[in-house]
């Protein structure tokens, strides 16, 4: 297939604000497509590469060469092209890189090296995301949507399922969990207060678990044997960075096992050190490094038994089995809610940032936020993404200071919404850090604001709600300060602007 035919696609995708017309448009394309391309044009089609890293930033690709004046660009090719790029390193790596994008972008025609330079950076603003591909999958291919979207859970994304989808449902359902690939975590939305969590999570009976939220990162353990493989919640191994991790799962007495978790780094006396801390440790390796301490909240697979379907109290005793207490996230199960605050209390006491409440009668629905885990925090945060950032100034002269924040919107052209601005809770070594991190996603400058691409997440701490004219949403945030940059989440991540109007209360 000719990249020109992506390329008018996605165009046509992000012109359109119809849910059902970019289904349909990413459909004829998969059906266009010949069979063993359809994976690389999903992936595409998704805003992405299939290579996780190729060394491209927006920097490197500010200048480009003459664009081709005819289209004969193959996706084949320019994937074989960012696969090369990423297979490079040591001595020598940088320019041969730069030789290769050279000569694929010399290639390709002036909307061709604009979609391409996008795709390279994460750029690609088209509205189609996992949800919307994996609808244009099920249709392109005459099968359920249940059946493809419950098969990309479990296989880490539609575009792992493009293959199998064409062979038909029989194909998707075939393979359940698989040891050794992980999938996408269950998520949790939020709530202002326990009850209100045990409201909107309490099954037939009102039973729920209510776990200590640990502060730390979540990771997704595999074991089989003596292999082990670690990955972060965005699917990422992280194996060799976490040797202490490794060597609790393999005390475990089992042979296969997938556990989801946190993995805190404490300090002296027990108590989580703070987010950034352990996010920096566990994105280092090395031999002589403060170790991280692993606690497990539920077990997705034991011994040859998916636990995926089965209820979450169910799988809590399997993990009260198989886990040590020290290694597990503190939980109180029950339907008083004067006893579910008390343990909410004193999680707090303890160092952690809040608890999760859970439906006991629940499944795992890994990929999906619902109402069946539900997260409450002391205070209301949401992770939004920045959109721009101000030149400082008095103290602040030569930082970046002031941050615009957006929440996450399908129906804007752009993919977010402004819903203010802060200053408030920025140390020095945090401002001397987003100085750097926002040149990097520098797009414009014009002497008082820098525009950024909307990459970095940031979870913002709010006292409150207001309607607004002055913002396109509506609303603004009361007394908004920064928390930390969440390092851990994409922008696909962040909350959107629903999500703020229910807190809003409209």
């Amino acid at each position: 297939m000719l990249l020109r035919a992506l390329v008018d696609t996605s165009g046509a995708v992000g012109a359109t604000r119809s849910r059902k017309e970019k289904v349909r448009l990413i459909a004829d394309l998969l059906l266009a497509a010949d069979p063993g391309e359809r994976s690389l044009v999903a992936h595409y089609l998704s805003g992405r590469l299939r290579q996780r890293r190729t060394g491209l930033g927006w920097r490197s690709l500010r200048e480009l060469p003459e664009p081709a004046t005819d289209a004969t660009l193959e996706v084949v090719a320019v994937d074989a092209a960012f696969a090369a790029m990423a297979e490079l390193s040591g001595p020598g790596s940088a320019g041969a890189r730069a030789d290769l994008a050279a000569s694929l972008f010399g290639q390709a025609t002036a909307p061709e090296q604009a979609w391409l330079r996008s795709v390279a950076v994460g750029e690609v603003r088209q509205g189609a995301l996992e949800a919307v591909t994996t609808e244009a999958l099920a249709l392109a291919a005459e099968v359920p949507l249940a059946v493809v979207r419950r098969a990309a859970m479990l296989a880490g994304g539609t575009t792992y399922v493009v293959d199998a989808a064409f062979e038909g449902a029989d194909a998707l359902t075939r393979d359940g969990l698989t040891v050794g690939r992980p999938v996408l975590p269950m998520l949790a939305s939020s709530a202002p207060d326990v009850a209100a969590a045990m409201d909107k999570a309490g099954g037939a009976d009102g039973t729920c678990g209510v776990d200590a939220k640990l502060d730390g990162i979540r990771i997704q353990v595999h074991r089989r044997g003596d292999d082990v493989v670690i990955a972060t919640r965005s699917l990422d191994d992280i194996t060799q960075r976490l040797p202490e991790v490794v060597d609790v799962v393999r005390a475990l007495p089992a042979h296969d096992v997938v556990l989801d978790g946190e993995a805190l780094w404490l300090d002296a006396d027990g108590r989580p050190r703070p987010f950034q801390e352990t996010a920096s440790r566990t994105a280092t390796q090395g031999a002589d490094l403060a170790a991280v301490t692993p606690y497990f909240f539920d077990l997705l697979h034991l011994d040859g038994a998916d636990l995926l379907d089965r209820p979450a109290h169910e799988r809590w005793a399997a993990l009260e089995g198989l886990v040590p207490e020290a290694h597990r996230v503190r939980r109180w199960v029950g339907t008083d809610r004067a006893a579910a605050e008390s343990f909410a209390t004193q999680a707090l006491a303890d160092g952690h940032e809040g608890v999760v409440v859970k439906d006991a009668a629940a499944p795992y629905d890994a990929g999906r936020r619902g109402a069946a885990w539900v997260k409450v925090k002391p205070v209301h945060t949401l992770d939004l993404v920045v959109l721009a950032v101000e030149h400082g100034s008095g103290r602040r002269r030569g930082w970046l200071s002031n941050i615009h924040l957006g929440a996450r919107d399908p129906s804007s052209p752009t993919g977010f919404v402004m819903l203010g601005k802060t200053f408030k809770g920025m140390t020095d070594e945090m401002l001397a850090w987003q100085t750097a991190r926002f040149r990097e996603l520098e797009v414009a400058d014009d002497g008082w604001v820098v525009t950024v691409r909307p990459e970095q997440v940031v979870e913002i701490a709010f006292d409150g709600l207001q309607r607004s004219t002055r913002y396109p949403g509506g609303l603004a945030l009361r007394f908004a300060r920064v928390v930390r940059y969440r390092d851990d989440k994409g922008a696909e991540e962040a909350d959107t602007i629903e999500t703020v109007r229910s807190l809003a209360g409209g």
